[in-house]
């Protein structure tokens, strides 16, 4: 499943957005992966943002822009969120327009457990216009 993320050995990730629903597999798998605990004060740059989210978690825009602050400039934020169906599940319209909001852009969707799916976000080529 890390390496569906795109993660290897070594990678910083940062966690974001922890809570009891959270997928244990998922954050195991990812851990396993990359060889290391999350991050969760950084003092350097990370390579990625594992950032869980509900609906009920206030402004999705606003939250990706704050994933944003510690994550190196080629970096990505896998956004977690519940699929279809579930509590907290974030539509795709309000997940497009967070995006535009924050300056990334969708690069894929991954499903990572029968509860949450990912979303892989990351700044345009080229930058910000």
């Amino acid at each position: 499943m890390a390496t569906t993320l795109g993660l290897s050995q070594g990678m910083a990730v940062q966690e974001l957005g922890w809570d009891e629903d959270t997928d244990e597999q998922v954050r195991s798998a990812i851990l396993d992966t990359i060889g290391d605990d999350f991050v969760y004060e950084a003092i350097e740059a990370v390579d990625v943002v594992l950032l869980w989210w509900r609906d009920e978690d206030g402004d999705l825009g606003d939250g990706l822009v704050d994933a944003l602050t510690d994550l190196t400039t080629r970096g990505q934020i896998w956004l977690m969120t519940p699929r279809v169906g579930r509590d907290g599940y974030v539509d795709a319209a309000d997940l497009a327009e967070a995006a535009l909001t924050a300056g990334l852009a969708l690069a894929n969707t991954a499903s990572v457990s029968k509860q949450w799916q990912a979303h892989k976000l990351v700044r345009p080529k080229g930058g910000r216009r």
